[in-house]
């Protein structure tokens, strides 16, 4: 038998549980739940037992030295269980993490009780809504006075997730803003030296104001030059058949987010890449920014990137689905139960069945 987790973890690896029930009985239980491709996930124990009062947390933290770090996921998150298992499970970035953080896990779907920074009440799946928590792992970063410093939104490589880290150890928001700090200290890696082009992407002049009779959502891919998760979104996410009939019912643009190059936004404004970028802050590369058909942002997807997870964010917003359900993850869950019901397999982990470099 595996061991036990904490009780303050199993709130975090399932929504009705409040028993010590070791984690191979919860994947078992798990087997036939929504989440298809669960994984299910021992937290360390060094994790924080926290009473969830943030400013209690965050004063502890800070006599102690510490940050603290806000840990939303929810039961059987394969990416969670990747955050855990391929970034904590290396013994330079949990040491990182013992030495300057304090973490506390909220479930994003729990009923647990949250005094959050401004002393209001909250519960944990109430707090995750009025946080727009829309993707598990989301990491938040607070300062001393509870402002969030650093928000990561899904799941970062090890790679990326250490120089996250040393940011706000560093105590670097006051010097550098993030996305600068990234770029100058990111450790290289072997990728490709140019931009990535599809043949869905507008062409420049890129004008993207929204007239009044616009019926087309807008999908702008910020992305930048030597990116490898942008290699990896271009040869192993985008050649899915079934993705790129999606993408065809946008307005698609790619934009290099440090570049010069003019744009007019949806909301009229002209302006360069690099600055619109800067605007929206878009931290990461790639990053895909949803717009519906009257310009309004709607929802983003950062970093890292799965065929099916890009096909939902895009057709979340195609579909008008989010006028109706505002959580992206319970969403998510429905279209893989509707395309189950169609007999058809859903692998939230995987890439495009498909060679780098071909097209279906």
């Amino acid at each position: 038998m595996l061991k036990q987790a904490p009780l303050h973890m199993l709130y975090l690896l399932t929504f009705n549980l409040v028993l010590f029930y070791p984690v191979s009985v919860l994947a078992a239980e798990n087997k036939e739940g929504k989440f298809y491709g669960a994984k299910m996930t021992e937290y360390p124990d060094w994790f924080k037992e926290s009473f969830l009062n943030f400013p209690d947390d965050i004063e502890e933290a800070k006599e102690s030295g510490k940050r603290l770090v806000v840990f939303f996921q929810q039961n059987g998150c394969p990416y969670c269980n990747a955050l855990v298992e391929r970034n904590l499970a290396q013994k330079n970035i949990a040491e990182k993490v013992k030495k300057n953080f304090d973490i506390v896990g909220i479930n994003m779907w729990g009923d647990r009780e949250v005094t959050y920074v401004n002393g209001k009440q909250y519960s944990e799946k109430t707090l995750a809504e009025a946080l727009k928590v829309q993707f598990t792992p989301t990491l938040l970063f607070y300062d001393e006075n509870g402002k969030i410093i650093l928000r990561l939104n899904g799941y970062r490589s090890p790679r990326k997730f250490n120089v996250d880290l040393d940011y706000v150890a560093q105590r670097k928001e006051n010097d550098i803003k993030y996305r600068d700090y990234v770029k100058a200290n990111l450790p290289p890696t072997k990728s490709s030296k140019n931009m990535h082009k599809e043949d869905f992407f507008k062409k420049e002049p890129f004008d993207l104001k929204v007239a009044s009779n616009n019926k087309t959502p807008i999908a702008v891919f910020f992305e930048q030059k030597d990116c490898p998760d942008c290699d990896t979104l271009h040869s192993k996410v985008l050649p899915d058949k079934d993705l790129r009939n999606i993408i065809s019912k946008f307005e698609a643009v790619q934009l290099d987010m440090w570049s010069k190059t003019p744009v007019v936004t949806p909301g009229g404004k002209k302006t360069t890449a690099r600055e619109w970028a800067k605007i929206l802050d878009v931290k990461f590369a790639p990053s895909i920014v949803v717009f519906n058909e009257k310009g309004k942002e709607i929802i983003r997807t950062e970093g890292s990137f799965k065929v099916f997870h890009t096909q939902g964010i895009l057709d979340y917003v195609l579909s008008g689905a989010y006028e109706k359900q505002p959580s992206f993850q319970r969403y998510l869950t429905d279209r893989a139960d509707h395309i189950r019901e169609q007999g058809k397999d859903v692998d939230i982990w995987n890439y495009a069945d498909q060679k780098p470099g071909e097209r279906k």
